[in-house]
């Protein structure tokens, strides 16, 4: 069974700033060069969606969320998850901050589940998570690692209780710029910690979870150095995967040339890079593989489509058609090879 592909609607929002050289794009101009994405006669099939303005408003009436499905599936594309709005600076609070930041990030979970039973209910909608980080720092999570871990697991686990009312999957984004998840190590930890399989889950992004084997920001948990072979990457790639591949509900297609970078509010995250970056890092299709088909070779059922992520492209990088259609190119291959 193929997977449904999926373009990522938040690269025209993230690092994006209002009057400076690297403006917002709009969700209109976003959907516009995906549904112009074609490889040989091959198109995306979805979607997915950032709550947060100027793209989308998560207070926003049933009636106008209908408007906006209508809209996306007059153009061809279905919905598939959608990122709630967690963070201080939006709807949300910290994971691990006072009760009333916490509070905040469940509050956000919920409206952003709320949201998302509109488009379920539309029909735009038929399979996806609802994405969430811990909203905090590595610095601030170092402070007292085991006392934070242990409150953003009890904000999780409430937030879990949230999306079960509406039987919905959340999925946590690996990177190492979320304090308590920068790690593949602590990823694990939080995740065991819940404890809540297929309720709350991983979100795998290959750019993020490449800088994991790298130890950026947890040199303690380093499973590769720099300058290794082909095989040393294969081993560690195992590795990581067994672990975390199993608690995998989310896939994010991307490339990586293995160093860091930031801008806007997001600082020191893993660098996306162009599916066909000469400076990329990793074999694209080959290691899909690892995170989409388990031990036996099938296909895990809970990931239904794949989504490409490419955070902090310049935008002339973005307008670029061709852009899009390399990104189609190689979920394409993924699809010919795995599915």
């Amino acid at each position: 069974m193929a997977w449904k592909l999926h373009n990522a609607m938040w690269p025209g929002l993230v690092g994006k700033e209002e009057g400076s050289a690297e403006p917002p794009i709009s969700l209109d101009r976003m959907l516009e060069l995906t549904t112009r994405s074609e490889v040989e006669g091959k198109t995306f099939d979805g979607v997915d969606l950032f709550l947060y303005q100027p793209h989308l408003d998560i207070d926003a009436s049933d009636a106008e969320i209908r408007k906006l499905a209508d809209k996306i599936a007059n153009a061809g594309l279905k919905v598939g998850s959608v990122v709630a709005p967690i963070w201080p600076d939006t709807e949300g609070g910290s994971a691990m901050g006072s009760a009333d930041e916490r509070t905040a990030f469940v509050n956000a979970v919920r409206k952003g589940c709320q949201y998302a039973k509109v488009l379920r209910e539309h029909g735009v909608r038929e399979y996806g998570s609802i994405r969430i980080d811990s909203a905090c720092g590595v610095e601030d999570w170092a402070k007292d690692p085991v006392a934070n871990t242990k409150l953003i697991a009890q904000t999780f686990t409430e937030a879990a209780k949230v999306a079960e009312e509406f039987d919905e999957v959340l999925v946590a984004e690996g990177e190492i710029c979320w304090g308590g998840m920068h790690s593949w190590k602590d990823m694990l930890d939080l995740l065991e910690a819940v404890g809540l399989p297929g309720r709350l889950g991983f979100q795998a992004d290959l750019a993020h979870t490449y800088l994991y084997l790298l130890g950026y920001n947890a040199e303690e948990h380093r499973l590769l150095s720099e300058g290794h072979s082909e095989e040393e990457f294969e081993s560690a790639y195992a590795e990581m995967t067994s672990k975390l591949a199993p608690w995998t509900y989310d896939f994010h297609v991307a490339q990586n040339d293995g160093t860091v970078h930031g801008t806007g509010a997001h600082d020191k995250t893993g660098r996306h890079c162009p599916a066909k970056d000469p400076n990329g890092k990793l074999d694209i299709v080959k290691c899909a593989k690892s995170w989409l088909l388990d031990e036996k070779g099938n296909q895990r059922p809970e990931i239904q489509h794949i989504c490409w992520d490419g955070c902090m492209f310049p935008n002339s990088t973005l307008e670029q058609q061709q852009t899009w259609n390399d990104i189609l190119a190689v979920m394409v291959d993924i699809n010919q090879v795995h599915g």
